[in-house]
């Protein structure tokens, strides 16, 4: 036997008398922690006799999957400090009980498995750690996937709900305005009718627009592809637009960009309300008297249009989350419920939509801002990127629209089924 093993005997009750005393409370606890501290020494003076530390791998490997939850919640290191403990103990306990050459002889052979133990130890916890967390994460994002399936499923039912009463309210009123036309109707009279059919107007809009919502976070947007020319759509567009722009003295320009005129396949419906959800949010944080350009140009393979305009722009927080539903510009307080007024409300749908019709068509949106300042006025552009689907998605698209792509004597051909 060696020295050092001797020396370690010699030590054993008192180390582990003090360290009992020190680190367990109740004497149920200290009596478990008596074996658990015994196996260590064991394995300590295994340790030292073989000169290999790795005999103390499979106590600490038992300490570390022994962690509570509170140990792994908790900031502090709880193994690596317990093992710490251990080793103060035991060199207070070498200089108090030994003669200095005895102390020093049997620290030098015990400080490289402390050391060992320290490595192991945090190596050990840092594992256990991680699955916990991993654990923790995956729970967090299973909780957080459920609850926006509860706000889908919510939306898409009280948007089917609120259409019943909704389409009441509009036949009640298109019924009193008949029923009002046979005599003079006063001016009272007329704006009460006005205002019944802006509300359910303006409610219907909401309701259809969760409605997208509901089915564009579900995947079951779908698309009715025809001919298109973004051209056309603009101009329809601008149509739409008109009053506001007078109303808010906005000067809108639409350019003649590469590409606009071509013929090319998607839901003409869906790109219109595409392009009309980012307009209407340019007109919104564009002040009165302020600028608005729609433009694009031709890429291989795609086609991309632009709406800058020369509002408060975005900040750069808001720019990573503006396309999330019911988000808003987080500076901007609401001065108003209007659509269209200036900073006005809404449920914060219009750029989420625009998003999710985009995806569908293989696209991609994307905004660049300098900032957020309403009195330097940096404004945004939006782009959005199309891809230039020129042929028919399917063959009996491609029959229903030959007249688009062929000349009348091939077009004869097609549908006669005569030879060339």
């Amino acid at each position: 036997m060696t020295n050092e093993l001797v020396l370690l005997q010699t030590i054993r009750p008192i180390w582990t008398h003090r360290v009992l005393q020190s680190l367990a409370r109740g004497a149920g606890m200290r009596e478990d922690l008596r074996d658990q501290l015994d196996q260590f020494f064991n394995l300590l003076e295994e340790a030292v006799n073989s000169g290999d530390p790795a005999w103390l791998d499979s106590v600490i490997e038992v300490w570390a999957t022994s962690l509570t939850q509170t140990d792994l919640e908790g900031g502090m290191s709880s193994l690596t400090r317990f093992m710490g403990e251990l080793m103060i103990h035991t060199l207070e306990i070498c200089r108090e009980t030994l003669d200095e050459s005895q102390a020093m002889a049997l620290v030098t052979s015990l400080m490289p498995c402390f050391s060992h133990a320290f490595e192991k130890s945090a190596q050990a916890e840092m594992k256990v750690k991680i699955a916990f967390l991993s654990n923790e994460l995956s729970e967090v994002r299973q909780s957080l996937e459920k609850l926006d399936r509860s706000k889908s499923d919510f939306i898409s039912v009280a948007a089917h709900e609120l259409r019943t009463p909704l389409t009441l309210i509009e036949g009640y009123a298109a019924m009193l305005r008949e029923a009002l036309d046979s005599r003079t109707i006063s001016s009272p009279e007329t704006a009460l009718i006005d205002g019944i059919h802006n509300g359910t107007r303006r409610l219907r809009t909401i309701i259809n627009d969760m409605i997208d919502v509901s089915l564009i976070d579900n995947n079951m947007l779908s698309l009715n592809y025809q001919p298109v020319w973004l051209n056309r759509i603009l101009t329809v567009l601008v149509g739409e637009v008109q009053n506001t722009l007078a109303e808010r003295n906005l000067d809108l320009q639409v350019a003649d960009f590469d590409g606009s005129s071509d013929l090319l396949y998607g839901d003409p419906e869906r790109l219109l309300q595409l392009f009309r959800n980012v307009l209407t949010n340019a007109i919104k944080f564009t002040p009165d008297g302020g600028k608005i350009r729609i433009d694009g140009r031709k890429l291989p393979g795609f086609i991309e249009i632009t709406f800058q305009d020369s509002g408060i722009g975005i900040d750069l927080d808001d720019q990573a989350t503006i396309f999330d539903k019911f988000s808003r510009l987080g500076n901007s307080a609401l001065h108003s419920s209007g659509q269209t007024k200036f900073k006005g409300g809404g449920p914060g749908l219009g750029l989420h939509i625009a998003k999710g019709i985009v995806e569908a068509h293989n696209g991609a949106i994307w905004v660049e801002s300098p900032g957020y300042d309403e009195a330097a006025l940096p404004g945004s552009i939006f782009h959005i990127l199309l891809p230039m689907h020129q042929e028919p998605p399917d063959e009996k698209m491609a029959r229903l629209f030959a007249p688009l792509h062929t000349s009348p004597s091939t077009e004869r051909k097609l549908q006669t089924n005569e030879p060339d």
